[in-house]
């Protein structure tokens, strides 16, 4: 048995078998539990992927706050998310199941509680494959710039990232069993891609800027005066990168001792994704030449631009495939997740057509359709990426405040739930309230953040569409509720086997 962090005056519940766990929850097993402690973190790491977010974001918080906003951001914002994923995995830990954030939350809080949250976790889920998938287009494209002179355009970077999304849907009906050997993989390409290209940014350049330049250095060019303004949706690079994380509680069904595992997995991601991402920011920055440059970049990704001036063609090359690789790695990652919240979301009717969601393939234990949904969806997020300049940004932050206030609705209701609230064998004790009301709080204050307008002034060209999304699947959540409302629901637990038993034996 795991050590339990627990210590206070709730009782948690003893590990038992996790398929009987799951029976105990309402749901017969029916996805195949082939996936270690060592998968489920590196599912949530993989999604994570500094080697995507900070990467593709890295030319908004060029002018958005610039170096200062980026790194001490980076800091502050890993920090309030720790507390978020580790009030988050306790959570998670006593309801290891593929519908996650929404059945916590219909758990704890009731129907409608459950509904709007599944809403929400849906819609981050899809606008996160749609910019992680966007983003390895966009670094595909700067990489056929150097190799090939190919110029990258809107229409150019739309086919690239529709064929990204075909290989991925691809690659996740083969099973979790290689999704969980992809993941493993791609923690270790990560982690010594960071290194590398750390590495020869710090070694391979004549110069590099100073140390005051990356840590103190503010860049305004989003029109907004107020610089308090500006440096707030700066936050948007760190708080984008560090989403995801729930991809280890919507793998748990799949994941051997899922109680402990999953939990773990969330709270790993988060803390080893810290520290590597400030690694790569500082990296970048201290390698900047020509910070106009970089910002105007021929590739259209200013990091491709910071390694060209710094490694020359050949280097940047290189090193622009190592990215490209780690971003497909997470978008495989996020496919699957998504795809498994679609499963769940349909087993429980939430969605429309959800008996054909639901089902899944009798030779892999795959919901394959969810899979396909999924990565429609994402498809036709991206769509405005044709038209405006500024439209990856707002996906980006359609990802946030949709999956954001996922994350905090089941906290708070296992807060306001109180002794009632029973934990699993991953709990944080004493420390739960406090770590928990420090998480709620920040995810309201970055939920209001990322609605506001991110360039002024405000046209259709420059407006943040994020709010609209989020208003859009607000108003499509509650149309839907009045048709599905008497069909949706999570199934009543069924107790433990012994308690079954006994009922049915007319001992209780």
């Amino acid at each position: 048995m795991s050590r339990t962090l627990w210590a206070g005056p709730e009782r948690p519940a003893p590990v038992t078998d996790e398929e009987e766990r799951l029976r105990e929850l309402g749901y017969q097993p029916v996805l195949a539990r082939r996936m270690g402690g060592f998968g489920n973190f590196a599912i949530s790491f993989s999604v994570i992927s500094v080697l995507s977010g900070c990467m593709t974001l890295y030319g908004f918080g060029l002018g958005t706050g610039g170096p200062a906003v980026m790194m001490w951001g980076w800091v502050g914002v890993g920090l309030f998310v720790l507390c978020v994923g580790m009030a988050l995995a306790e959570v998670t830990s006593a309801y290891p199941t593929s519908g996650a954030l929404y059945y916590m939350a219909d758990r704890l809080g009731g129907r409608r509680w459950g509904w709007y949250t599944g809403w929400l976790n849906l819609l981050g889920l899809l606008g996160a494959i749609a910019g992680i998938d966007y983003g390895a287009a966009l670094f595909t494209g700067a990489f056929l710039n150097l190799r090939f002179g190919f110029e990258p355009t809107p229409g150019s970077t739309f086919v690239i990232f529709l064929c990204i999304l075909l290989l991925h849907a691809v690659l996740n009906l083969f099973g979790v069993r290689l999704v969980s050997v992809l993941n493993s993989i791609s923690v270790w390409w990560h982690l010594t891609g960071v290194a590398v290209i750390v590495g020869a940014l710090a070694i391979v350049p004549d110069q590099h800027r100073s140390a005051e330049f990356v840590f103190t250095e503010f860049v305004n060019d989003t029109g907004w005066a107020n610089p308090f303004y500006v440096a707030a949706i700066g936050l948007l690079l760190a708080q984008y990168t560090f989403s995801g994380y729930d991809a280890s509680a919507h793998l748990s069904e799949e994941t051997s001792n899922a109680s402990v595992s999953a939990a773990k997995g969330i709270v790993r991601a988060i803390w080893v994704s810290w520290l590597a991402g400030f690694a790569l920011l500082a990296g970048l920055t201290f390698a900047i030449q020509d910070y106009a440059g970089t910002q105007n970049s021929a590739t259209g990704v200013p990091p491709a631009q910071i390694m060209l001036d710094a490694l020359g063609s050949a280097g940047a090359t290189a090193l622009l495939l190592v990215v490209i690789v780690a971003q497909l790695f997470c978008g495989n990652a996020e496919v699957a997740a998504a795809s498994r919240m679609v499963f769940a979301f349909s087993r429980d009717n939430a969605l429309p057509g959800s008996a054909l969601w639901r089902k899944v393939s009798a030779r892999t234990q795959t919901p394959v359709p969810a899979v396909w949904l999924s990565v429609a969806v994402a498809a036709v997020l991206a769509v405005p990426s044709l038209y405006s300049a500024t439209a990856y940004g707002a996906v980006t932050a359609i990802n946030v405040i949709g999956i954001t206030p996922a994350y905090a609705i089941p906290i708070f209701l296992r807060l306001r739930a109180g002794d009632r609230f029973r934990p699993g064998p991953w709990s944080l004790g004493r420390w739960s309230r406090p770590i928990g009301w420090t998480a709620v709080a920040w995810v309201a204050v970055v939920t209001v953040l990322f609605c506001l307008p991110q360039k002024s002034p405000v046209t259709i060209d420059t407006m943040n569409y994020a709010v609209i999304a989020l208003a859009a699947v607000l108003a499509l959540a509650t149309a839907w509720w009045y048709v599905a409302r008497h069909s949706y629901g999570t199934p009543a637990p069924y107790g433990t086997a012994r308690e079954q038993a006994e009922l049915s034996e007319g001992i209780v």
